[in-house]
């Protein structure tokens, strides 16, 4: 898209979409999702709310939905998930990535679903990241529709395999067509019959009064810069604001600097985030989230529902039809003096903040280059444990051990401590924990 003439609006979109067929173990068409976008010409940033809302408008919701609980083993952890089709919130990512292309798209719309709808009529192979996801989240992927994509010879898909899904490919023609078809059109239609079908929650009324939201970032100097990010439930700027400077520390220091900064935290959702950036130094990040996914699907379109209802880091207290849904995401955006320094963002639940905190620090403070930040080893601590990948400062780790710190030492680098994608001025990086690649056109 860039090569094209588009804007690192229209790049980023093109990637969301196909995201939506490449990585459906991780995000997918009916989720939804949050953008930082930095427009060069303004010299300002925007934040966009296409995130899923409580469904419910037009009927009584009386009580809290009827999930179905399962547990899934997810590295050395056994975490409880809530799914069923009463854990599926009104979906928005078609919504969101439409109005975003409305304000700041410069190819045509078609342009940008093309790629998508070739990779889901052709196939995608799983990268290794992928098919050992795929492996943990076996009891959920696989049901309903899901069986037959997953494991159509009767096994799960294994490293380098085609994962086929040509009714995606369907879906995205709609959209092309008419980008409102989820909201109002054939696919809403579809939505609403498997609702009907299996006691789903989605109305008419929630789809039709869907609409993404503008907001104003939260603004954190951290640095030398100005860092742009998402307030409330991602918690990023506060653990900024509390993080001492870190360049000139040694390594062991640096791990109890940072985790004086973190708060303690529990597993998540499964998201996935892209970063793109055009030659005027616009940029774009998305992260989108499909929750675990609620194990159904529409099946004449290979859609996996989202579960956003039974995320309980997401959900509490009284569910209001028609409220957004929280989010842990926080794509980020940081400018200096001389513009953008830096477009990041994260996917990985509630290891999202420390996994986007560690690389942004990186980065920013301490001068190390987005692929370096990236792939160096993370820690993340859940309540009195800390979880740490090979590398991480040894002496650090005894004398927390020492304090009374469970240490979870793990013997990779694991999907588990999150996924980064990072643009800044020494290049740009996706995470290797999960299958993440960064290309700079021309280099």
């Amino acid at each position: 898209m860039l090569e094209k003439g588009g804007s690192a609006v229209d790049a980023a979109i093109a990637a969301c979409y196909a995201s939506c067929v490449c990585e459906v173990v991780m995000t997918g068409l009916l989720g939804g999702g949050h953008g930082m976008i930095w427009d060069a010409r303004e010299e300002r940033a925007h934040q966009l709310d296409f995130f899923t809302t409580v469904p419910g408008l037009g009927a009584r919701l009386q009580k809290r939905p009827q999930l179905v609980e399962l547990d899934v083993p997810f590295g050395e952890e056994l975490i409880r998930y809530e799914i069923g089709p009463q854990s599926c919130a009104v979906p928005s990512i078609p919504a969101g990535l439409y109005e975003l292309w409305r304000r700041y798209g410069r190819l045509d719309w078609s342009q940008l679903l093309a790629a998508a709808i070739r990779l889901s009529r052709e196939g995608v192979p799983m990268p290794l990241a992928h098919a050992s996801c795929l492996k943990m989240l076996a009891p959920v992927l696989t049901l309903d529709r899901g069986e037959r994509l997953f494991a159509p010879a009767g096994r799960l898909l294994d490293e380098g395999e085609l994962l086929l899904q040509p009714g995606i490919a369907d879906a995205l023609e709609l959209l092309a067509e008419d980008p409102h078809s989820l909201y109002s059109g054939t696919l809403s239609l579809s939505l609403l019959n498997l609702m009907g079908e299996r006691g789903g929650l989605v109305t008419s009324e929630d789809l039709a009064s869907y609409s993404p939201l503008w907001r104003e970032p939260t603004e954190t100097p951290y640095a030398g810069t100005r860092f742009f990010s998402r307030g409330g439930l991602s918690g990023v700027p506060e653990t900024l604001a509390r993080l001492h400077p870190l360049v000139g520390l040694s390594e062991r220091e640096r791990v109890h600097a940072l985790l004086a900064a973190f708060a303690d935290d529990g597993a998540g959702s499964h998201t996935t985030n892209l970063v793109a950036v055009d030659e005027k130094g616009n940029a774009c990040v998305l992260t989108t989230s499909l929750g675990l996914g609620s194990g159904d699907y529409l099946a004449e379109f290979d859609l996996h529902l989202n579960s956003m209802l039974g995320e309980r880091d997401l959900v509490s207290g009284e569910l209001a039809p028609g409220e957004r849904v929280m989010s842990m995401t926080a794509p980020s955006i940081a400018v200096d003096d001389s513009g953008l320094a830096l477009a990041i963002g994260a996917a990985g639940g509630t290891r999202l903040r420390t996994a986007l905190v560690q690389v942004a620090s990186g980065i920013l403070d301490e001068g190390l280059v987005p692929s370096e930040a990236i792939g160096r080893p993370r820690f993340h601590p859940a309540e009195s444990v800390l979880n740490a990948e090979p590398g991480v400062n040894e002496e650090a780790l005894n004398e927390l051990e020492a304090k009374g710190w469970q240490v979870r030492r793990w013997s990779s680098l694991h999907h588990y401590f999150g996924g980064v994608s990072a643009i800044g001025r020494a290049g740009a990086a996706g995470d290797p924990r999960r299958s993440g690649e960064g290309l700079v056109l021309g280099a």
